[in-house]
């Protein structure tokens, strides 16, 4: 079938739906002659039979089944755009695809794609998480409006990608109350020789903090990888290890999972990144996005 012949799905969807050419030709305005030829042509097209009759009743085959559900879900979003057209360009939805880099954090990925969502028009959000190389290809196929990352993205072979610096944040070390409280009296050497928690140790932070350790000649003990940002604050939250996080949302951290700051490490920051295919984005919810991000937000 190299060519679906969509007004032949239409008549059969509407015979489908009413349950005889008869009932199906009166809302069609339309000979009952005509639309029996039609779904016989129809059927040529896709190989089988759609329907059976049963005692003067036009019964769904298995294959007619398949073909109204997909007709279904067509015809669905065939009315969905009939309504949208139906309205002023400014009050049309905003359709956003957004890619999120896994190592950012949510609450973090959240605060990046809040000024989109506050537009004056309704926004469909569509978010994907993965790794960057891959979001940066699938931005690349025009499957992405934009691609969130924590790392300058190497932009070999897409040159005409645009990258935007949005906020950074300073990276703050978080541990159980008790731990926390025994590790600021002599800090930093405190953290000689003390459990730490890695949430994934190929971000970029990450190898911030170790070279951080390393000039304060300080050892710590990785105990733990976890590749899960709400997984290793539990077992930080249980007493397992120390780790670290945005100083920007510590606050939040503190207060959902019961943990205290060690400390502040000016010196180890988190930056952030969105990537265009264009330096100015015709997209107003990209195009909010880099604006509002664009501030520095080191805390």
């Amino acid at each position: 079938m190299d060519q679906l012949n969509l007004r032949h799905l239409y008549y059969f969807w509407m015979i489908s739906r009413e349950g005889s050419i008869a009932r199906a030709s009166e809302v069609l305005d339309l000979a009952p002659q005509t639309l029996s030829g039609q779904l016989s042509t129809f059927e040529a097209q896709v190989g089988g039979r759609l329907f059976r009759r049963e005692r003067r009743r036009l019964v769904l085959t298995d294959l007619g089944e398949m073909v109204q559900g997909y007709a279904d879900d067509i015809f669905a979003l065939t009315g969905e755009l009939h309504e949208t057209l139906r309205l002023a360009p400014s009050d049309r939805p905003l359709h956003l695809s957004a890619g999120v880099s896994a190592t950012i954090h949510k609450l973090i990925a959240y605060y990046l794609l809040q000024p989109a969502m506050h537009l004056d028009r309704t926004i469909h959000l569509d978010c994907r998480t993965g790794r960057t190389e891959d979001l940066l290809h699938s931005l690349k196929r025009r499957e992405l409006d934009v691609v969130l990352t924590d790392r300058m993205p190497t932009l070999e072979g897409v040159d005409r990608f645009a990258v935007h610096p949005l906020s950074s944040s300073t990276i703050s070390l978080f541990a159980a109350p008790a731990l926390a409280e025994a590790l600021r009296a002599g800090f930093p050497e405190s953290l000689n020789g003390r459990p730490l928690l890695a949430n994934a140790t190929d971000t970029p932070y990450f190898s911030k903090l170790m070279n951080w350790l390393t000039l304060n000649n300080v050892r710590m003990n990785l105990v733990a990888r976890v590749d899960d940002s709400a997984l290793i604050k539990v077992f930080g939250r249980e007493g397992f290890g120390v780790f670290a996080a945005p100083t920007l949302i510590q606050d939040e951290v503190c207060r959902q999972y019961e943990v205290e700051r060690v400390a502040s490490l000016d010196e180890v920051t988190d930056q952030l990144f969105a990537v265009t295919r264009n330096r100015s984005p015709a997209h107003e919810g990209v195009r909010a996005i880099c604006v509002a991000g664009n501030v520095d937000k080191r805390g």
